[in-house]
């Protein structure tokens, strides 16, 4: 745009571009981009960690499972706490090889960083040549390793990682009520009585893996997690 100078000019200055003129790409640019997990991050003195118990009946003893997070991004709208290392510590011996060899493998891929979550589905997918076994509350493992997996995957879950599928107020009101009426029909029929959580003759849950369905007017439905086959 041409301006028409109708003053006598008395003196001069060179000015820097206006920084509101500035476009919002660069200045979106300009910002420092958040830290995401990877291989070369040094482990800092403190990490937050969370130990899990869990007492397979095929080990003599109980084993502890640590699973220590770090904090990246702290005090930012990033911030995100991420899995950097796991141990497990047992009085048994007898899996003492192959458990440190998985601890320090499910390590490294912690640190390299990226999507871990699918650790979870490859543990759970292992089955033992000599069968697996329910845990406390009817939920079976097909071996140890899938145990491991379903503690990562709960602690997936409790630092946000993987999304938890939470049944509503209503549905578990509804479970509540069948489960209520199945165990009074057959106490009043044969006087059954219940394995761990679930009534003696519940089948096995092909979703959750727990021997919970039962079989009320007609439709088979899990009173664990609430899968019907009837909608």
């Amino acid at each position: 745009m041409t301006v028409k100078i109708s003053n006598k000019i008395v003196g001069y200055r060179v000015t820097k571009a206006d920084k509101a003129s500035e476009t919002p790409a660069t200045a979106i640019e300009a910002l420092p981009s958040p830290i995401k997990m990877n291989e070369y991050i040094e482990r800092p003195d403190f990490l937050l960690g969370t130990t899990y118990k869990i007492k397979p009946p095929i080990a003599e003893h109980a084993m502890y499972i640590t699973i220590n997070d770090i904090l990246l991004n702290e005090d930012t709208d990033h911030e995100s706490r991420q899995p950097y290392e796991v141990f497990i510590n047992s009085k048994s011996m007898e899996h003492f090889q192959w458990v440190i060899a998985l601890t320090r493998v499910i390590s490294a891929v912690f640190r390299k960083g990226g999507d871990v979550t699918f650790l979870v589905e490859e543990l759970r997918s292992v089955y033992d040549p000599n069968g697996g076994y329910f845990k406390k509350g009817g939920v079976f493992m097909p071996s140890l390793v899938a145990e491991i997996g379903a503690v990562i995957e709960k602690h997936l879950k409790a630092i946000g990682l993987i999304e938890s599928e939470e049944m509503s107020e209503v549905t578990k009101r509804i479970l509540a009520e069948k489960r209520a009426e199945f165990e009074a029909s057959k106490a009043t029929a044969n006087n059954d009585d219940t394995v761990g959580d679930y009534p003696a003759n519940a089948t096995m849950c092909g979703k959750c893996s727990t021997k919970a369905v039962i079989v009320m007017d007609g439709c088979a439905t899990c009173l664990s997690c609430g899968d019907s086959k009837c909608g």
